[in-house]
């Protein structure tokens, strides 16, 4: 319980990543605000809060609708959270302790697809959306760097896939925020980014198949991405046919999460932690 009592927000928090981080935090004491946009998602998020609740007593979870992709969702989220844990009646001051950026989108185009409505699209929710809740998060974070920000990045921003000149490009400006933030934060927070490979999420499962024979390559000589008998499931066995080998699971990418958001992780700053089965080796 090395996060017990302490206040984390999610973002994208209705599934895959954003819910393993979610379950992560919580299995360490911490409260969690699990964010969510699409009306779809409403019922799933409030599931996993009830869920998270009853699995980790003595911990709450509370669920905030916000679009991060708009001007004004990363602020609504914040006075939301503010709303479900904090009492006006007290003195005590509300603190944000952890802030996961982890909401993104993704659109795979070539070049000559690319057009600025998508520009827009992606950008607004993978770089303006976190720059905005920490803009409206920042009065709230703690004043002797006990607070964690993690940004979840993609190693798309730095291997250069076909088809990602946006989507890779949104994640190169999220790890230069990361580094600025680290500097500009210092006295309140730690701050870093995780930069996963294919995960097994539906984003990654919506992607083509020519898309997915593209990464083959790259996924064959990840150290960590072979698909192992006796230890990966039947369906993932197969996937790894054509895919060249497995995706991470979402709680490997969680469990790196949380390591960052620990005390003992207070002397790590500015840093993009690899998380993707050696697509990437960090340097």
């Amino acid at each position: 319980m090395s996060l017990k009592g302490k206040l984390a927000i999610i973002t994208g928090a209705s599934r895959g990543i954003g819910a393993a981080i979610a379950e992560n935090l919580a299995a360490k004491g911490c409260n969690v605000v699990l964010n969510y946009t699409a009306n779809s998602s409403g019922n799933r998020t409030v599931q996993l809060a009830i869920d998270l609740d009853k699995r980790y007593p003595g911990t709450v979870s509370a669920v905030v609708r916000a679009d991060m992709g708009s001007e004004t969702g990363p602020a609504e989220l914040i006075a939301g959270a503010k709303a479900h844990f904090h009492d006006p009646r007290t003195n005590d001051p509300f603190q944000i302790d952890i802030i996961i950026n982890n909401a993104g989108v993704s659109v795979n185009n070539v070049i000559a697809e690319c057009d600025a409505q998508d520009f827009a699209y992606q950008y607004n929710v993978n770089v303006r959306g976190p720059l905005l809740l920490v803009q409206a998060a920042e009065q709230y974070l703690p004043h002797d760097r006990s607070g964690r920000i993690v940004n979840i990045s993609s190693v798309s921003s730095s291997l250069g896939f076909i088809g990602q000149s946006v989507y890779g490009g949104t994640k190169a400006a999220l790890e230069a925020m990361t580094r600025t933030w680290a500097r500009e934060l210092a006295e309140r927070c730690t701050v870093n980014a995780v930069n996963p490979g294919p995960v097994a999420t539906d984003m990654y499962g919506g992607t083509t198949p020519e898309f997915q024979a593209r990464m083959a390559n790259f996924i064959r000589t990840a150290p960590l991405m072979v698909a192992r008998e006796g230890v990966d499931s039947a369906e993932v066995l197969e996937r790894a046919k054509g895919d060249g080998g497995r995706a991470a699971y979402a709680s490997e990418i969680a469990g790196v999460v949380g390591m960052l958001c620990l005390p003992e992780a207070g002397f790590t700053t500015g840093s993009v932690v690899c998380a993707n089965g050696g697509m990437k080796f960090s340097v």
